[in-house]
This record gives C-alpha cells, sequence and structure tokens, in this order.
C-alpha cells in the first residue's frame, strides 16, 4: 500500500479495516446479548417440518470468533495491512521478492554464468543448457509462440529457415534484448483500392506457386514492383535489415488465401516482440537464444 500515489487510498483502507472489525465486533455482541427463548421456533418453517429455533449461539463458535478478531488485530500489528503502517516484522512483497530473487541468484548464477561465458552454439549443444532453455522458454514465450516453438497466427515458427530479422545468434540475440516492431502500412488506396489489391494479391501467391489468376497477377506484377519492392525487394525475397518477409518461400504468417493476403495489403499488419534484456539480464537472455538458435533448422 505503500506504492499508492496518492494518500486517500492509505486513509481508505485503513478505514474499511477499521470499519471492518468494528462491525464484526458489534455484530458478536448484539447476538449475544440479544432475547433468546431456548426450546420456541422463530415461526419460519420451511418443507413443511423444518423450523428455525431461537436458540443461543453455542459458546465456542462465540469464543472461536472472538479469537478470530484478535488475530485479525495481532496480524495487522506484525504486518502491512493499516494503511502506511509496515509491521513491527517490516515484511513487504518487495522485500520477500528481493530475498528469494537472491537466493536463487545465489543457487543457480554459477550455472548461468558458466553457459554465458560459452558462445551460443555450444551452448545450443549441451542437454543441460536446452533444458533450462525450454523452461525459460515455457515461462516467457510459450503464450506467443506455442510451447513447441512453431507459432501461429500473426507469431512466427521459431524451428523453421524462415527468419524476418536473420537466425543467426547475434540476430536472434538482438531481437531478445531488445524486441522488435513489424510494421506494413495500409497500401490499399496506393495499389488502387479494391481491383489493385486483387492484383498485387494473386502476384504475391503466384510467387509461392499458389493457384493464381494469370492476368491480375501480371497486372499486380507492376503494381508491386512500384509499391512494394523498397520493403520487399523486387525479387519479393525480403529484407532482414526491416523484418520485411520473404513473400516467396511458402511460409505465411497470417495465411495465404487471397482473402487474407488482400486483407493485409488494405489495413497493414502491426507486429510487437516485447524486449526482454532488461526483464532477465544477460545471462537468461544468452540461454533463450543457444535455446531458440538450437530449434531452429538453420542452426542443423
Amino acid at each position: 500500500m505503500s506504492d499508492f500515489v496518492s494518500g486517500f487510498w492509505n486513509i481508505y483502507v485503513a478505514g474499511i479495516v477499521v470499519l471492518s472489525l468494528l462491525f464484526c465486533l458489534v455484530l458478536l455482541l448484539t447476538q449475544a446479548k440479544g432475547k433468546v427463548n431456548p426450546g420456541e421456533t422463530t415461526g419460519h418453517v420451511w418443507d413443511e417440518d423444518l423450523r428455525e429455533y431461537n436458540n443461543p449461539l453455542p459458546g465456542w463458535w462465540r469464543w472461536l470468533f472472538y479469537i478470530t478478531l484478535i488475530f485479525a488485530i495481532a496480524y495487522l500489528f506484525m504486518y502491512p495491512g493499516f494503511g502506511t503502517a509496515v509491521g513491527s516484522f517490516g515484511w513487504s512483497a518487495t522485500g520477500q521478492y528481493d530475498k528469494e530473487m537472491k537466493a536463487a541468484d545465489e543457487k543457480f548464477g554459477p550455472i548461468f554464468d558458466k553457459f554465458k561465458a560459452q558462445d551460443v552454439a555450444t551452448v545450443a549443444a549441451s542437454t543441460e543448457a536446452r533444458d533450462m532453455g525450454h523452461r525459460l522458454f515455457v515461462t516467457y514465450c510459450a503464450q506467443c509462440h506455442g510451447a513447441d516453438a512453431k507459432g501461429g497466427k500473426g507469431f512466427p515458427n521459431l524451428t523453421d529457415k524462415d527468419w524476418l530479422y536473420g537466425g543467426e545468434p547475434e540476430a536472434i540475440k538482438a531481437t531478445l534484448v531488445g524486441g522488435r516492431m513489424g510494421v506494413m502500412p495500409p497500401m490499399g488506396a496506393a495499389v488502387g483500392g479494391g481491383d489493385g489489391v486483387k492484383d498485387v494479391a494473386n502476384y504475391v501467391r503466384s510467387l509461392s506457386g499458389l493457384a493464381s489468376d494469370s492476368i491480375r497477377a501480371q497486372r499486380g506484377k507492376a503494381l508491386f514492383a512500384t509499391n512494394c519492392a523498397a520493403c520487399h525487394g523486387p525479387d519479393a525475397k525480403g529484407m532482414t535489415a526491416m523484418g520485411a518477409p520473404n513473400l516467396t518461400d511458402e511460409v505465411w504468417l497470417y495465411g495465404s488465401s487471397e482473402a487474407t493476403i488482400s486483407e493485409t495489403i488494405t489495413n497493414g499488419r502491426v507486429n510487437q516482440m516485447p524486449a526482454f534484456g532488461e526483464f532477465l539480464g544477460e545471462a537468461k537472455v544468452h540461454l533463450l537464444t543457444a535455446y531458440v538458435y538450437g530449434k531452429s533448422a538453420a542452426a542443423k
């Protein structure tokens, strides 16, 4: 609660705590001193013969409630939970996290340092390093790329030879450290709208040997050279410096149908790979780099 940017919330939380404890205490006292007529019913009947009797609360229940209130007050004295009070033990979630991270670094730091001192190819060949890299990948990367690293719609397959920014260890590490921002601008208007979009889509499909309208593909070739070659290259084989994909290798990030390609041309695409360098640190990034490099067919 000390992280709140406004002091109001500390007062608000403290007030809620006090009111809750007082409410529970008042409720307990009023129930203990209420009028009780043992053996008499309240007049409430369910299912024809299920009656509610006006009996006193069991003593063990009331004392358990008192003990619960005492425990709550003791807890608030020892641990944070009452506004800005840090508690007599000085415990905090941040402190607990730092303590656990320090213990983990002391235990696993030497192992990470051992692999950090080795080149990526050597680390990729180590069974121990692959197991560690796999655990890191499943924790931080599988949500997008899948547990098998084969990706999905909009997320690259990391096990093939197709790389948007290059499959060399240096390129993979740069992606992990700094992330990537891939932008395909909307080109619908630039290629002339509906028919132009279809023409370019058919040309792009023809580059991978997919079924296409030859007349539209011929018209699309000229439009491609004018509007698309600057990024994808005159041969449409892409440009790793910009992350522009190769359009001739039958690998598709969003799909190869005419409708999907037309959608990409018309609306563009925006893909972001978050940066993990600061979060994971150099040693873990090195292990992940080796794991991804080892998964790729380009490394074999």
